[in-house]
């Protein structure tokens, strides 16, 4: 990590969502990008950002095994806000992949399934950048309990950025709904959390929001927001890899 910039871990826990975009702007400028899969805190985190940054960029991890609903979503995100949101995408097709790694890898290997279509793609998104944002809550799973508003991340060596990491699910959709957001219609049908098609099931009202991903599994991440034991007090660094 090159000493160059002074990070405000701590400080940030004090900072509304607005006030660490901002600071996350003005500090990386054109070298920070947010990533959204078009989940409800995604879609507060875009209307966020754009406030403070219009000419934000924004990118998607498309595996190709979405729902339909999420493309439309992500279409009527970009029309809203006139933005065009990146889909960044694998390096192998659902054919190629059955053919190196056989038929329904996400049944077979998970976690090589998530490797080979969200992890490695946004790998080498990250690697030309100093920060990303994501809208990760620290209530969602225990991956995330210790996230921080701003911390180090150490799998993919630059700043990560969670501007909500200590909102609520209520607040998200008080957000959304005050404000008019769009929201993808599947939410309204049992699907809290959405990923993959092949992946994703509706829950029942005593589950916890992310039972339908990977239902039957102790599978609860894929791989893109593993525990984080950011970096306490005040620090430098963010330009370099560590």
């Amino acid at each position: 990590m090159n000493h160059d910039i002074v990070i405000p871990f701590e400080l940030a826990e004090q900072w509304d969502a607005t006030q660490v975009l901002r600071w996350a702007f003005e500090t990386y400028d054109r070298e920070i990008a947010l990533a959204s899969g078009g989940g409800p805190e995604g879609i507060v985190l875009i209307d966020l950002a754009a406030r403070a940054r219009p000419d934000l960029r924004v990118f998607t991890l498309d595996t190709d095994f979405l729902f339909q609903e999420t493309y439309d979503l992500l279409d009527r995100i970009e029309a809203r806000y006139g933005m065009t949101i990146e889909r960044v995408r694998p390096a192998l097709t659902p054919e190629q992949q059955a053919r190196e790694h056989g038929d329904s890898l996400w049944r077979s290997a998970p976690d090589r399934c998530c490797e080979i279509r969200k992890v490695e793609p946004l790998r080498q998104t990250l690697a030309g950048l100093r920060a990303w944002a994501t809208a990760i809550r620290r209530d969602q799973t225990p991956a995330r309990a210790n996230a921080g508003k701003i911390e180090w991340d150490k799998q993919f060596g630059l700043v990560k950025i969670n501007p909500l990491a200590d909102w609520t699910s209520d607040q998200v959709w008080d957000h959304i709904r005050h404000n008019g957001l769009p929201y993808n219609p599947l939410h309204d049908q049992g699907y809290p959390s959405i990923g993959c098609t092949h992946c994703t099931r509706a829950v029942q009202p005593e589950e916890n929001e992310r039972a339908g991903r990977w239902a039957g599994l102790a599978k609860t991440e894929c791989g893109l927001h593993i525990q984080q034991s950011h970096t306490s007090g005040e620090k430098c660094g963010g330009q370099g890899r560590s």
